[in-house]
């Protein structure tokens, strides 16, 4: 199995989440807010004997709060006298940095370790939210079983290093094999085009009423979902891309740029997709995986390798034993079949420590310990991730552990990763702001310039007009 992690760019990449920037209207709200986060706790008042660690709760998902509750107790039963204190955060995907980035301001909130989505690692170093753990991983003798390109997912601009990479991700299709079944389609579906997901779902929508034919995530309520699961995965599809790393400008006026939002327009207004109000949930990604999926509601739905952690018996927010039976698994095809013929995004998490810690040296000891072999085969198996150590993607109990790992670690060798740099979120943002436009009516052209118009404000000079434009 390749497992191999390409994280070429400069400051790695992300997964999940996103945060949306507030102008000057949302400081008062900023201002309470971080009132609130210390009334809840933040990260005051520890000191030496408790070391605060905020993560993010996702969904009705159980797996990493019982993940952390073990390293809670082999922390305390290595470190007597000493509280692992675990403050999730359950929120939406714009929501959870935003309340993050909160707490870290202050000594008075911030906690010890924190959770980070590697897209918006470099934002949050510009902020000066982030301490350097350089010193520390130049004495930490495992760092050296973390594949080289992984860590770069915590390396910043300045060349130095900011987290500790905990796992990464593929994307592809997954579909409904009972509901291919009855729209007369195949179970071992592999569409080589964009045209082939269009026909499959057309023919679902005209032979299985009731369903949703196709999910393509769009809009700004679901975040990054939206940029990287839902538009990315298009418009890295048709050869061009958001940044233009020969020439470290970001791109405006690609045609892949409006095919990607043409291919979502017609998706959404011949009503293959969720209707826009569904779409636009802030909660549509939970809903998809924990609800609608397992209940035979989306026939085809572009997702990420981890879904099937929902459906574990044990710890997943629905849990769903037949689900490996029941759907399918196929890899994203490009535009129009070129070459390489499939595309993938790829993101990933890190484990970071902020500058306003009171216990930074605990923090470190922290990030060992759930950064160890032990633990981190635990994790790759328990939340269906991509491992990042070589140890662990080596290991048999991980390979054999999920019916899925084997192919969506395939996908390594043809993944692309976001250009994580700190303007990427605002970037992002715009993306959002342009798929919501066209499945909401707004011609392809407008939704098009208008962000094109947007990332020429953002970026200054630093913006080059695609070839071919």
């Amino acid at each position: 199995m390749h497992t191999a992690v390409h994280m070429d760019e400069p400051s790695g990449v992300g997964s999940r989440t996103r945060r949306r920037g507030r102008k000057a209207g949302a400081l008062v709200a900023a201002g309470t807010m971080a009132l609130v986060l210390a009334a809840c706790g933040g990260g005051d008042g520890g000191g030496e004997n408790t070391v605060t660690v905020t993560y993010r709760q996702f969904g009705g998902t159980r797996v990493q709060e019982n993940y952390l509750t073990d390293i809670k107790a082999q922390f305390e039963q290595a470190h007597p006298g000493v509280t692992l204190d675990l403050q999730p955060i359950q929120a939406s995907e714009n929501e959870y940095f935003t309340k993050l980035q909160l707490q870290m301001r202050t000594p008075r909130t911030s906690p010890d370790a924190v959770y980070e989505d590697t897209f918006l690692i470099n934002s949050d170093i510009d902020a000066g939210y982030l301490l350097p753990l350089d010193d520390r991983l130049a004495q930490w003798a495992e760092w050296d079983q973390f594949e080289d390109t992984a860590k770069g997912a915590g390396r910043a601009l300045d060349g130095k290093t900011y987290g500790v990479p905990d796992g990464t991700d593929t994307r592809g299709v997954w579909f409904n094999k009972e509901i291919f079944a009855r729209a007369g389609l195949p179970a071992d579906w592999q569409p080589k085009t964009w045209d082939d997901l269009l026909s499959a779902a057309r023919t679902i929508k005209a032979a299985v009423p009731g369903v949703i034919p196709f999910n393509v995530y769009a809009g700004k309520g679901v975040g990054e979902a939206a940029s990287m699961q839902g538009f990315e995965m298009l418009l890295y599809g048709t050869g061009d891309t958001l940044y233009d790393q020969a020439q470290q400008k970001w791109v405006v006026g690609s045609k892949g740029f409006s095919d990607a939002l043409q291919f979502l327009q017609t998706v959404y207004s011949e009503g293959l997709g969720p209707n826009p109000q569904q779409a636009l949930d802030p909660n549509w990604t939970n809903t998809t995986t924990e609800e609608l999926i397992p209940q035979g509601q989306i026939a085809i739905s572009m997702e990420g390798s981890w879904i099937s952690q929902d459906w574990l018996e044990t710890s997943g927010a629905e849990p769903w034993p037949e689900w490996s039976s029941v759907l399918g698994w196929t890899a994203m095809p490009t535009q129009n079949g070129q070459a390489p013929g499939q595309v993938s995004m790829s993101g990933g998490w890190t484990w970071a420590i902020p500058q306003n810690s009171d216990n930074p040296d605990m923090a470190w000891e922290f990030i060992k310990l759930v950064s160890n072999r032990e633990n981190q085969l635990k994790w790759a198996i328990d939340n269906v991730q991509i491992p990042v150590r070589k140890d662990v993607a080596d290991d048999p109990s991980y390979t054999g552990a999920n019916p899925s790992n084997d192919f969506f670690s395939s996908l390594v060798p043809i993944t692309s990763y976001r250009p994580a740099y700190s303007l990427y979120p605002r970037v992002s943002n715009e993306i959002q702001v342009a798929t919501e436009a066209v499945i909401t009516g707004t011609d392809v052209a407008s939704a098009a310039r208008n962000y094109d118009d947007q990332v020429r404000s953002l970026a200054g000079d630093a913006v080059v007009v695609a070839s071919g434009s």
